[in-house]
């Protein structure tokens, strides 16, 4: 997921003319070859193979059913004779063609050069503005909230740099539950690295929520959410673990909010550890030139004030840094009276244990700020308690 390309172009210099422009099928097939012999070709995936298989079965009946019920029909056009006989015979032979024709175009884009092409296009797109791209990546190891979750995890159309900083734009995917319960859950995301580790904050956006509450696929708890100055609130809803409310106060200052209010309101945003990511609950990697002008431009705008992000330190880590000599040598002191037998004048403490006031605290998060905590969606939790008292009801009332 990684490679030395420069950083995306400002938004007024994106180059967006291989998303449009008419291509090759020869540069397509070449392209395909490219990627086999590169071994960055995807394979099928399981549900490709079995709609292949539906595929071919529905074929082979058609042709079994409709070769008898057509020649049935051209038997009694060229019996009759006339005009109605060969309307007998025109029609079957029409409408067969019709569907074949219908079957094939499907087969061509479903299994042929369609999402080739569409790789071709983005590749194309990617090359021209300094990035590099990637047909598929299966289960990302990125922390963010959408990752994880499920099985047959898979980023698809990933658009990458990385010379600044590193920048992904992707689709990815999920599943959930089984059989005809099983649900495909499928997101656009942004994923920019950052300078340090930082406290697990949401931001989440209040433009994109249903009538049923928020979209994320977390639920957090009330007690975390906290209020910044300004109309940011009627934007965005901020979740910042207990106790890190004045350093989300350090990281969103005016200038930073204004620029997520202003490029990024459409959008709901994660930092955890040393990523910020932007969700979309729809396909981000296109091959629509608005959305990638958008997009660059909320980067950009993004990117021109991360920087200061990178100052942050936690002031935690600089208590437990000097606690833990204290405490080692306390251990160690009293160990070596115990061997001593508890010598006369022996020393409490060492003369090496450096001052909390001179440590800088290094790079990272305490744990109680590395996650945000969790609770269980009330609707879940309504919808348990009218299924329990149904049940109740109905097998022990009843």
């Amino acid at each position: 997921m990684s490679s030395a390309t420069p950083a995306p172009r400002a938004a007024a210099s994106v180059d967006d003319s291989a998303l449009t422009q008419p291509v090759d099928r020869a540069a397509v097939r070449a392209f395909v070859r490219e990627l086999k012999a590169q071994g960055r070709y995807p394979s099928r995936a399981a549900g490709s193979i079995v709609s292949l298989v539906m595929f071919a079965v529905i074929g082979v009946v058609f042709l079994v059913v409709g070769s008898t019920v057509v020649g049935s029909f051209i038997s009694a056009g060229l019996s009759s004779g006339g005009a109605l006989g060969a309307v007998f015979v025109i029609v079957p032979i029409v409408f067969v063609a019709a569907v074949l024709a219908v079957l094939v175009t499907f087969a061509v884009r479903f299994f042929g050069l369609a999402g080739a092409a569409r790789w071709y296009r983005l590749d194309r797109f990617a090359t021209a503005n300094g990035l590099s791209f990637q047909p598929v990546a299966s289960d990302p190891p990125l922390p963010g909230m959408i990752f994880g979750r499920g099985t047959a995890r898979r980023a698809s159309d990933l658009v990458h740099g990385d010379s600044q900083r590193f920048v992904e734009f992707a689709n990815y995917q999920y599943t959930t539950g089984s059989g005809k319960e099983q649900t495909t859950h499928r997101w656009g995301y942004v994923a920019i690295k950052l300078d340090v580790p930082l406290p697990n904050i949401v931001l989440d956006a209040k433009s994109n929520d249903s009538v049923f509450g928020s979209n994320l696929p977390a639920t957090f708890d009330r007690s975390q959410r906290l209020s910044l100055e300004g109309d940011f609130d009627s934007y965005f809803t901020l979740y910042c673990p207990d106790g890190y409310q004045r350093d989300a106060l350090y990281l969103f200052t005016p200038d930073i909010m204004a620029r997520f209010v202003d490029h990024a309101a459409a959008l709901d945003v994660e930092i955890v550890d040393d990523w910020l990511f932007l969700y979309a609950k729809r396909d981000l990697s296109t091959l629509d030139p608005a959305t990638w002008s958008w997009l660059f431009s909320v980067v950009g705008a993004l990117l021109d004030k991360l920087a200061q992000w990178g100052r942050w330190r936690d002031d935690r880590l600089t208590a437990d840094a000097a606690a833990r000599p204290t405490a080692d040598a306390a251990a160690a002191a009293t160990g070596a009276t115990a061997g001593a037998g508890a010598t006369a004048g022996a020393a409490a403490s060492v003369p090496f244990a450096v001052p909390a006031a001179l440590l800088r605290p290094p790079p990272g998060v305490a744990a109680g700020g590395r996650r945000l905590k969790q609770r269980v969606p009330a609707a879940a939790i309504v919808i348990f308690v009218v299924f329990a008292a149904i049940w109740v009801w109905f097998f022990l009332l009843h």
